[in-house]
């Protein structure tokens, strides 16, 4: 009895199944395939199956060969969800533009855990009160407080490569790693983490994991879908790094309140005796990222300990990940290219001369060449490599319409090295962006490295100070130079663009 049961409920599951292998392989090949070019889509999979069991720089590569056999619009199946990208400036422009299509794209929810509904993944009503609050931290005034954070850890790195032997390669991105944490750590929470002096702190080690944890989820086929993932090795490691993250998050803002609520009551007795003045004026002069998020409110009410807790978690993945990816190409090409190099160093003699004072906004931003080094650098290089968004209602974009329910990507690594976008696109040529050259040639959406529109990097000046700052100081100090066994990063792009065997240089002090 049990035996003819099992038969016939076989019997029934093999149609149902067959039924949704030719449907779904339908929709996959005629309903929506038909407006996008793409490779051919297998059943359930769709093209998955290319990239399993691939390493992130295959990956990459492969991503690049569909791009240039498919086009500038690229249709991926990723099982049943379609990802369609863009390396077209008119369809790029389009999409930074909408002032709907503002939500991330599905990848982005596997930082939820850690960074909650803060500005990176917010959107509606809440993204826009909180992008409201924040983007006058952003102000030149309060970011001229910030250089002198850049200098001061800046002068740690420096300390720590003058012991480098310079006969011997050393790979920088990790240096500059832990630079970058200590400088986001001390800009957003007015506290430091000392990452540079204690690289095996707790703390550290929780950023290190729960990056390493992201960056495994967004390749690794079977940890993608979350029942998977909750029963994995890697949600446990995940869990824990967040624990520890939160803890001290939680405990720096706990402290920063009290803090500013005692200093406001002490400014409130000594304004009743007459003796309140400029330096007493609620909170010290140089204002954390969290001092502001403190003394803000949202429909007159302050925001709370998680609200605050969620943007400055965001800011310190932002914050370091991408600054780090930056500065470590920059450095890269200065060693590279000599000729760069001395461009470069000339350029800071006449800024600086002989004068060893903590830069400001003004000396930066006098480094105009510098500034064109960096925008080749990201050109070749971008920080974000992919930008995803998510549609939810079938879109048109100048020409081509997107589907309700499909994931949508601007590949910046794609169009920087594009030759129809790029002349000679290999070739690294800072001169290419000057003002009179890109003007006439460039289609300004064609450079996105910090995306644009309603939703660009709320944090770019900052970051460009960043690697000014501590290129300055590193080139000032040292010669660089590549490695004589060292071939070139090999690429891998998840969220950040990294280099999977590193960075190395051979650093010599110019004294």
């Amino acid at each position: 009895m049990l035996g003819d049961i099992l038969v016939q409920l076989f019997l029934l599951i093999i149609p149902i199944f067959v039924y949704y292998v030719v449907w779904d392989y339908n929709k996959k090949k005629n309903l929506l395939g038909p407006r996008f070019k793409g490779p051919d889509p297998l059943p359930i999979f769709g093209n998955g199956l290319m990239f399993l069991g691939k390493t992130p720089p295959e990956i990459l590569a492969l991503s690049t060969k569909a791009r240039e056999v498919h086009g500038n619009t690229l249709r991926l199946w990723l099982g049943n969800h379609l990802n369609v990208m863009l390396c077209d400036p008119k369809h790029v422009e389009a999409l930074l533009s909408s002032t709907t299509l503002i939500d991330k794209s599905k990848e982005y929810t596997f930082l939820r855990n850690w960074l909650g509904d803060g500005l990176l993944l917010s959107t509606g009503k809440k993204w826009h009160n909180r992008r409201k609050i924040i983007t006058p931290t952003f102000h030149f005034k309060i970011l001229e407080q910030f250089c002198e954070v850049f200098d001061r850890q800046g002068d740690t790195l420096i300390e720590k490569l003058k012991k480098v032997d310079p006969d011997e390669s050393i790979d920088i991105y990790p240096l500059v790693t832990l630079y970058a944490l200590d400088v986001i750590c001390e800009s957003a929470m007015g506290t430091t983490a000392n990452a540079q002096l204690n690289s095996d702190s707790e703390y550290v080690q929780a950023v290190k994991d729960i990056t390493n944890v992201l960056h495994l989820r967004m390749f690794d086929f079977l940890l993608r879908p979350e029942p998977f993932f909750k029963i994995s090795r890697s949600a446990r490691r995940e869990k824990k790094a967040i624990k520890v993250l939160h803890d001290f998050t939680d405990r720096v803002i706990v402290a920063r309140r009290n803090e500013l609520l005692e200093q406001q009551h002490g400014n409130h007795d000594e304004n009743r005796n007459g003796i309140l003045d400029e330096e007493n004026l609620g909170i010290k002069k140089k204002m954390a990222f969290l001092d502001v998020l403190l003394q803000s409110t949202v429909d007159g009410k302050p925001l709370t300990n998680m609200d605050i807790r969620e943007e400055v978690d965001t800011f310190m993945f932002e914050g370091h990940d991408t600054t780090t990816s930056g500065i470590s190409f920059l450095l890269y090409n200065i060693a590279l290219y000599p000729d760069v190099q001395k461009k470069v160093l000339e350029e800071i003699r006449i800024v600086f001369g002989t004068d060893t004072r903590v830069p400001t906004i003004s000396d930066l931003n006098n480094l105009h060449y510098m500034d064109l080094v960096i925008k080749e650098t990201m050109r070749l290089y971008p920080s974000v490599p992919i930008i995803g968004r998510q549609s939810y209602k079938e879109t048109k974009l100048h020409d081509i319409t997107i589907p309700a329910g499909a994931g949508i990507a601007i590949g910046t690594y794609f169009m920087g090295r594009d030759p129809e976008l790029f002349p000679d696109p290999e070739t690294f040529n800072p001169e290419r962006f000057n003002v009179e050259r890109s003007a006439e040639s460039q289609n300004p959406y064609s450079y996105v490295p910090f995306s644009a529109g309603l939703r660009n990097c709320v944090g770019q000046k900052f970051a460009v100070l960043e690697m000014k700052s501590i290129a300055t100081k590193v080139v000032r100090n040292f010669e660089l130079s590549v490695a004589d066994n060292y071939k070139g990063p090999i690429l891998m792009a998840e969220l950040i663009l990294r280099a999977e065997n590193g960075v190395h240089l051979k650093i010599k002090s110019r004294n």
